[in-house]
């Protein structure tokens, strides 16, 4: 195998991705590096005794007792799928740049895939890019809660009824956001409700304690003060008192409606943790460049996966036709 290609000999642009990578050959070193790229492993055992066979491109390992063969997709998002790499990795890019998000439907025109099979590949892949860093925000963070789904006045009469109106037909997404000037950061959760409990649960998880806090008037946040320089401001009266606001957080609603509103249209609140995941990323890399964020999704696809029926809740035995 050639030795790992400089960050300069990879792919800038989309254009030039389709281009690289249209050579499988290519795009299975590529993925076997971003994978291993201190040498091939077993992904059952750990062990580096593996044979390459290279007309099937397929390793076996030495130490598994059956010898058990497996590919680069054994044990990632990919597992199990007949999609080529080429085309993930087509669609990785895609995904991890459009800034408004892209739709199923743009996929599996851009692919060449099924509109289902796009749907779960962009599933499989916004679990890539969740971000698992332990490290909590400091300094000044902003915490804001803003509701994603359908208004009530554009529902059917039945559903209106059956969800009822306002924002309890909506679901309540809480941010926070870790100011560095142009470098900020965010983690999006989806809440339960907004009461105190679940309000506060992500503060005390995410930010360090004794780092500035700045909220609405919200009556959830009472108590931060505790172990927070806890600010407020309350939007009845102005929004921005000094450094007192939460104006970061705003701005990225606006993105996030943007892209729930104009490229996904509707969302179901059970999936919306996945949008959320998606989004994040973007905006947490908007500085980097097509490449570093492509890098970067691709590296997260040798997580470990789902299945469509995990997806979707159904089990196997809902999916046999009858």
């Amino acid at each position: 195998m050639n030795e790992p290609e400089k960050k300069d000999e990879l792919p800038q642009t989309f254009t030039e991705a389709v281009k690289y990578f249209a050579d499988p050959q290519r795009a299975h070193d590529f993925a076997t590096r971003m994978r291993w790229p201190n040498g091939v492993r077993c992904p059952r055992c750990d062990s580096d005794k593996v044979g390459f066979i290279s007309t099937r491109k397929v390793w076996e390992c030495k130490c598994c007792k059956t010898k058990k063969q497996f590919t680069v997709k054994v044990g990632s998002m990919m597992e199990d799928s007949a999609i080529p790499l080429e085309k993930w990795l087509c669609g990785i890019w895609l995904m991890c740049n459009s800034k408004n998000g892209i739709s199923s439907h743009e996929i599996h025109r851009h692919i060449g895939v099924t509109q289902k099979s796009a749907w779960f590949m962009m599933h499989r892949i916004r679990l890539a890019l969740q971000n698992g860093s332990m490290d909590k925000m400091s300094g000044e963070v902003e915490v804001d809660e803003t509701f994603i789904g359908g208004k009530a006045r554009f529902m059917h009469r039945g559903k209106r009824k059956k969800k009822g109106t306002g924002p309890v037909a909506m679901t309540a997404v809480q941010g926070l956001l870790e100011r560095h000037g142009a470098g900020s950061k965010v983690i999006l959760k989806v809440m339960k409700n907004r009461r105190r409990l679940e309000a506060q649960k992500n503060v005390f998880e995410y930010v360090l304690k004794g780092s500035e806090v700045f909220t609405d008037a919200l009556p959830s946040y009472n108590g931060l003060k505790t172990d927070y320089n806890h600010e407020v401001v309350d939007h009845a009266e102005r929004y921005v008192n000094g450094k007192v606001h939460t104006n970061g957080l705003e701005n990225f609603w606006s993105l996030l409606k943007r892209s729930v509103k104009g490229t996904y249209i509707s969302v179901e609140p059970f999936h919306l943790f996945r949008y959320l995941d998606e989004q994040a990323f973007r905006f947490n890399e908007r500085k980097d460049n097509d490449q570093g964020r492509f890098l970067k999704g691709a590296k997260g696809m040798f997580r470990k996966g789902f299945t469509y029926a995990d997806l979707t809740g159904k089990t196997e035995k809902d999916m046999i036709p009858t």
